[in-house]
């Protein structure tokens, strides 16, 4: 049971995802912050707000007053928070590369991650979304679902997010479109069917995974 196995087994089953739905690279960013504990249906709305005020441009979110922005973003949840973790990102990218994201994504994929992570209120979650889905880079994003379907797999023997992240890429080709299905694959995997509650009858990993086999019968889980 390879990775690649294992990716060409969800897409068979599920189907292209083509995901990240955006229109542009900022608006990636917005959405990856916006993500953070909410649901993407609220993110959509909290989204669609900005653009329907035309507040979707780091300029003008850099001008933007953080209450307003706050009334904007509230259906995503923590809005009083992810409002400042907004302003922040905007912030840093106008002290730092002028408001320019092509001056940020110029630097290499360590030294992004870095300058990402440097930021309060993105963490390694947020910032490899950043990397894979705005700047292009080949840097596998990890979740909540990655780490509880492939620890039900029998694959994973840390969890930690650094391990989780090296497992990937170590045993994967480094292809910014392969890690892009591969996650969002993952996504409509445990959103639908690796559930906390699992539907292990209808997973098409089923045969390979060690927490479905510990059942007699499929269909007791």
């Amino acid at each position: 049971m390879s990775l690649l196995g294992i990716y060409e087994k969800l897409l068979k089953a599920l189907g292209k995802q083509n995901w990240w739905p955006a229109e542009d690279k900022f608006e990636v960013i917005v959405g990856a912050i916006l993500t953070q504990q909410a649901s993407w249906k609220n993110v959509e709305k909290a989204i669609k707000n900005l653009k329907q005020h035309r507040m979707l441009t780091p300029e003008d979110l850099y001008r933007l007053d953080g209450k307003r922005l706050e009334e904007l973003i509230r259906p995503s949840g923590f809005y009083k928070v992810k409002a400042k973790r907004l302003k922040r990102f905007v912030n840093f990218l106008f002290e730092k590369y002028d408001g320019k994201l092509e001056r940020l994504f110029s630097l290499s994929m360590e030294e992004l991650r870095k300058e990402l992570l440097s930021i309060n209120g993105i963490g390694d979650e947020t910032a490899d979304s950043i990397l894979l889905y705005s700047a292009g880079m080949p840097s596998f994003v990890v979740d909540a679902y990655t780490i509880r379907i492939f620890s039900r797999l029998g694959l994973l023997k840390e969890k930690k997010y650094e391990k989780v992240k090296e497992f990937f890429e170590k045993n994967l080709p480094k292809d910014v479109e392969l890690y892009k299905e591969y996650h969002a694959l993952i996504v409509e995997l445990g959103k639908n069917i690796c559930k906390l509650k699992p539907k292990c009858i209808l997973c098409p990993l089923k045969e390979w995974c060690e927490y479905a086999n510990s059942a007699n019968d499929f269909t007791e889980r």
